[in-house]
């Protein structure tokens, strides 16, 4: 085990260059993929913290106006 790891540097740092093209869609992708990521992860716990508020206000909100009705 402790022999691959000198091993896997070596071969990590001694790299060759590929010589490819990677156009300009190439960036844009990533950036939109990187946003979408982020946005999905932001309305998941928008979602998550959100609804269960809402409930909960809209439960108080019901039970003031029921204890006011019966005051009257």
């Amino acid at each position: 085990m402790y022999k691959l790891i000198p091993i896997f540097f070596i071969l990590f740092f001694l790299t060759n260059s590929s010589y490819a093209y990677l156009g300009p869609g190439v960036g844009g992708g990533v950036i939109a993929a990187t946003i979408g990521v982020i946005v999905a992860i932001l309305a998941a716990l928008f979602g998550l913290i959100w609804f269960p508020i809402k409930k909960l206000l809209k439960k108080r909100k019901e039970e003031k106006k029921s204890t006011t009705e019966k005051v009257d």
